[in-house]
């Protein structure tokens, strides 16, 4: 079992991440909000959750970072709703901070998760009732006030919007949309917003994307 990775950071987009430790580099899926607490540094330290799936054509094994103990567990009681697999936990906590997700969840806000991709009335309701005492018992709201910080990333103008828009749209298809509706929302997003950065573009598209 591992629980992190540390090393160099040789590589990372808002969704993955490349972390060299002693030869060996090793391939992560993280959030928005893990991009956003550890881009434009050269160590990192990211926990993480392996996913093994085994007993079908071929078998699989995925490394899920998190910047911190607080995203991975919310992530963990994330996927232990039914309806809810690896992709749409790490959807949520690309579309929502680690607080807003407690919050949301905590205030019973259907209308907030319904906002995520792929987030119906049902699973939405069913992540509020399966989660709402769990996350009080263990103590993660407390944890999170303390542990969580934002970093924002720094975008400049024109030049660097084409960098943005690609990075953004490449992300969104590892996510598993279509580039075509992608490119069209994230361009739509940087024309009222020149210099937002990758990940608060990344955000906003997947709340608009269709």
């Amino acid at each position: 079992m591992i629980e992190y990775i540390k090393g160099e950071l040789t590589d990372i987009t808002p969704a993955t991440a490349v972390i060299e430790a002693r030869g060996v580099g090793y391939l992560l899926n993280i959030s928005l909000n893990t991009y956003s607490a550890i881009q434009g540094k050269k160590e990192v330290k990211l926990y993480v959750h392996e996913a093994i799936m085994t007993g079908g054509r071929d078998d699989s094994y995925t490394l899920y970072g998190f910047y911190n103990k607080q995203e991975r567990e919310l992530y963990r009681m994330l996927i232990t709703v039914s309806g809810v697999g690896s992709n749409t936990a790490r959807m949520i906590l690309s579309a929502t901070s680690a607080t807003e997700l407690v919050n949301i969840i905590a205030t019973g806000n259907e209308k907030a998760l319904k906002g995520v991709k792929g987030i119906g009335l049902k699973t939405a309701q069913r992540i509020i009732v399966d989660l709402r005492d769990k996350m009080a018992a263990s103590g993660i709201i407390a944890d999170i006030a303390s542990a969580e910080g934002a970093t924002g990333g720094q975008a400049t103008l024109n030049a660097q919007q084409t960098e943005t828009r690609d990075e953004a749209v490449g992300a969104l298809t590892m996510l598993g949309f279509a580039p075509a509706p992608s490119n069209k929302v994230v361009t739509e997003i940087l024309r009222g917003n020149p210099s937002m950065p990758v990940e608060q573009v990344i955000k906003q598209a997947l709340k608009m994307i269709k």
